[in-house]
């Protein structure tokens, strides 16, 4: 079955509540979202539907949320989905999917935090209540939470250069000496902690200038915090990064925040060409992309070094 073979309509929705949960087939069914691993379909006022459709990977990545999220959800600040129920591959659809609770906020990327202290308490709240030590067993990252050398220089030294190709990074020597910078800096020797593994602008939800809600833990993993406090720099407003991580504990260690920086910079690279791609309208391309990556390459320039 190719990824976009079968059609997601409210009707289709509202027949597998029907074949696997009854009991929640007589509420109203409308479009949510759509990302690139997964249609979102509310499903009354507090629930939600959420179905793969563009990505053979996105079956493994809704076991592994209706697994490991229902466990963790209550020790976290910040609200998430927390899935509800699991659908099995039927004729109808021959895919799994999920029932999830729905949070309400705005995407950073479209409604971005602007209350620096109180958004750097939150994001730090919320991961240090995140990177615990996980148990055996605990899903390994997508290319997420290991060394950055092994996981995704060959990546960013390809995004990089198309990047500056199309003009996106004013000073790519700079950006060079920050991965650089990253990429030496001494290994995590720690234990695997929970990583959410995948915190871009999109990710986080905003109310009131600050977070209200964190959403997709697909890739949730265990591995080097680094991965996940590259959010410092890609979420928060300026001048906020020093507040977050004096916040967080334990206070990351100079090697730690070296890494941060190599995440960041991936990020913010990515993130610079998934906007162009939406400016150039190609399949997959968000122009809102665009301002907190820009903002994020100029912070890892500005503060290299330090």
């Amino acid at each position: 079955m190719a990824p976009t073979e079968i059609e997601i309509t409210a009707e289709l929705v509202r027949d597998l509540l029907r074949d696997q949960h009854p009991d929640l087939a007589d509420r109203p069914v409308r479009l949510g979202a759509r990302g690139w691993d997964n249609q979102l379909w509310r499903l009354g006022d507090d629930l939600a539907v959420r179905l793969p459709w563009a990505t053979q990977s996105a079956d493994a990545l809704l076991r592994k949320e209706h697994a490991w999220v229902p466990a963790l959800a209550p020790h976290l600040p910040l609200r998430v989905p927390v899935p509800q129920r699991l659908g099995e591959p039927s004729e109808r659809f021959p895919r799994p999917w999920i029932v999830t609770t729905w949070l309400q906020g705005a995407p950073a990327d479209r409604v971005p935090a602007t209350r620096a202290t109180e958004s750097a308490d939150a994001l730090a709240a919320f991961l240090t209540a995140l990177h615990r030590p996980a148990p055996a067993g605990a899903p390994a990252g997508r290319g997420r939470g290991g060394p950055l050398r092994e996981q995704v220089e060959e990546h960013l030294t390809r995004e990089l250069a198309t990047a500056t190709e199309a003009g996106l990074i004013p000073d790519p020597d700079a950006v060079r000496a920050v991965w650089q910078d990253a990429v030496t800096a001494p290994d995590w020797t720690g234990p695997a902690l929970w990583l959410h593994g995948d915190l871009h602008p999109a990710n986080l939800l905003t109310a009131d200038g600050t977070f209200c809600g964190v959403i997709d833990f697909g890739d949730l993993c265990a591995g080097d915090p680094a991965c996940d406090l590259a959010a410092a720099w890609i979420l928060l407003p300026d001048g906020a990064a020093d507040r977050f991580f004096r916040a967080y504990r334990p206070t990351p260690d100079p090697a730690t925040l070296r890494r941060a920086r190599g995440w960041a910079l991936l990020r913010a690279v990515t993130g610079l060409l998934i906007a162009e791609a939406g400016n150039q309208g190609r399949p997959g391309g968000k122009p809102t992309w665009g301002p907190p990556a820009q903002a994020a390459l100029h912070r890892l320039v500005a503060t290299a070094g330090r």
